[in-house]
């Protein structure tokens, strides 16, 4: 007889033991994996070739409300018409309005925002064209604008490195107790 325990058989006291390892590796890639999807919205769309923009004023509640991620594709001007919303650049802004006529001759389009009185005063060469709204999502810009920013940036990071730490936690006591 050998006094030597078989490898399969658990010794006193382990009973139990890889519940501790097994806890920290699903919660750390549930870490993982919910870090990957909260970042999701804010890479997707560029990969489907649309560019995501936040809706910061009032101008075309109650349609796009304010808080807004609006997914802008690159549309040719001559394509847009009477009715469609386009994304545009005024200066440093991006300005999300509804096309009220589209001057093809002059290359340029008359806007208004929804919630607006009248027209805007300038009309919107076709060069300041970013695309078509094609898509709108309330409150998903407020969370991207919290995401890109530094900080949301940092705190993604380490939410994802203690779901990695985690992983590695469980990796380790796996191979102690061997």
């Amino acid at each position: 007889m050998s006094s030597e325990t078989p490898p399969q058989e658990r010794r006193p006291g382990q009973k139990g033991r890889g519940i501790v390892p097994a806890l920290c590796n699903i919660l750390g890639t549930l870490i993982l994996i919910s870090a990957i999807l909260v970042c999701l919205p804010a890479v997707a769309p560029q990969v489907l070739g649309y560019e995501v923009f936040c809706v910061v004023s009032g101008s075309m509640e109650p349609a796009i409300p304010v808080g807004s991620a609006v997914f802008v594709k690159n549309t040719p001007p001559e394509e847009i018409g009477k009715g469609d919303v386009i994304a545009f650049r005024s200066g440093d802004s991006v300005i999300t309005h509804r096309v009220t006529a589209n001057h093809k001759v002059e290359g340029e389009f008359s806007t208004k925002g929804d919630a607006n009185e009248g027209e805007d005063m300038n009309r919107v060469p076709y060069e300041a064209l970013m695309g078509e709204v094609e898509h709108q999502f309330p409150m998903l810009g407020d969370l991207l604008t919290v995401l890109t920013s530094t900080l949301g940036k940092v705190y993604m990071l380490c939410f994802a490195a203690c779901g990695a730490m985690l992983n590695i936690l469980a990796g380790r006591l796996r191979a102690r107790r061997r």
